[in-house]
């Protein structure tokens, strides 16, 4: 029978969440350096330095990269052997609430019954952990170790997101079209880009959605599909620019997942043009508090 330290785990998830909340990791630093170099827009290049800077002394002060520090959205990576109980998905709860209090996360969960929350007239609860975390997203895991991958996600590329469905026509670039069209329109409107676009394609809204969110834990600038450098590069020749400034930078690269699909006439994809600062992510393994007794 498996045991685990309760209090460890709490400390453990504590920290990844702050990481995700303060950190850019290194593929990601480099991909802005890559956009930096090639930028010839003066203005444009201006804003990614001015973003690598803001990302270098969130992470040193280990404070939150955008005021918008996020809402918790949590993927749990599980080994073919590996054990999980209630009891530690308890603590992993915990543990977001304790890293919400530590990063500091932004009050902004609004209390009150249903009709209060949709209305916001129950008010703000003022503990950054009065943010309830998205619902857990479980998946098996290629190595027999227990992950959790932590994002925290903003609310102004929720705003610009889609999901919906796409005819296909049986044809793989009718969907990429659409893709690249939704896209356009996200990064004109978001305002805090250069983005990183984010696409999941599956059978129903809850399938596209999750494959938008492994997407980005699944994802690297260093390495991109074809697929995903076409999307990136056809929306950068929009030349929307950092903030709109215009310039080479829109999309600094695309994270595309595709999930097992139906026979239908349709696709359903979403889209989710992270922001500058996203995807905030970071990466803890849980199985090695667990022994034996």
């Amino acid at each position: 029978m498996s045991k685990f330290d309760y209090d460890r785990i709490v400390e453990l998830v504590r920290d990844t969440l702050v990481e995700a909340g303060s950190t850019f990791r290194q593929d990601k630093k480099d991909a802005y350096k890559r956009a930096i170099n090639a930028e010839t827009n003066d203005k444009a290049k201006w804003v990614l330095e001015t973003i690598l800077e803001n990302a270098n002394v969130a992470e040193e002060k280990r404070s939150p990269l955008c005021d918008d520090s996020g809402i918790p959205h949590l993927v749990l990576e599980i080994g073919e052997n590996t054990p999980v109980t209630g009891k530690m998905l308890d603590a992993i709860k915990d543990g977001i609430t304790a890293g919400l209090r530590s990063l500091p996360g932004r009050p902004m969960g609004i209390m009150g019954d249903d009709s209060q929350r949709i209305d916001q007239s129950g008010g703000l609860a003022q503990d950054p952990a009065g943010v309830e975390p998205a619902p857990i997203l479980i998946r098996k895991g290629t190595e027999d170790v227990l992950k959790l991958h932590i994002l925290m996600f903003g609310g102004g590329p929720a705003i610009r997101a889609k999901t919906y469905r796409v005819f296909h026509k049986h044809s793989t670039q009718v969907v990429l079209d659409e893709i690249v069209g939704w896209a356009k329109e996200a990064v004109s409107q978001l305002g805090c880009s250069p983005c990183t676009l984010a696409v999941g394609i599956g059978r129903s809204h809850f399938e596209a959605a999750s494959m938008m969110l492994q997407a980005q834990v699944d994802g690297c600038y260093d390495v991109q599909s074809e697929f995903e450098k076409e999307i990136t590069r056809r929306v950068n020749e929009s030349e929307i620019g950092p903030l709109g400034l215009h310039g080479n930078t829109s999309v600094l690269a695309t994270f595309m997942k595709v999930g097992p699909q139906r026979a239908s006439g349709v696709r359903i994809v979403c889209l989710r043009p992270c922001c500058c600062f996203e995807p905030r992510i970071a990466t803890v393994r849980l199985d090695v508090l667990q022994t034996e007794s």
